[in-house]
């Protein structure tokens, strides 16, 4: 078994550094940003089917909402 090389606090440091700089990293972070905002989306939209499935049990229709929002507009 090989032995770890033990890095001083200041070559931990240097390390980040350099990591922080490279064009690898920062394409990995874009990609990991792009593939958790789209599993948010996701979530979102499923969300919001679940509360249109309640809406409609319940009565509400997208004519109800926007003779809702007629109503709405025209009182202000």
């Amino acid at each position: 078994m090989a032995k770890q090389k033990i890095l001083t606090d200041e070559q931990v440091e240097q390390e980040i550094e350099r990591l922080l700089d490279s064009d690898m990293v920062k394409l990995a972070k874009k990609e990991e940003y792009v593939r958790n905002r789209r599993r948010q989306y996701l979530y979102c939209l499923r969300s919001y089917e679940k509360k249109g499935k309640e809406l409609a049990e319940s009565g509400i229709t997208m004519e109800v909402l926007d003779s809702m929002l007629k109503g709405f507009v025209n009182d202000g």
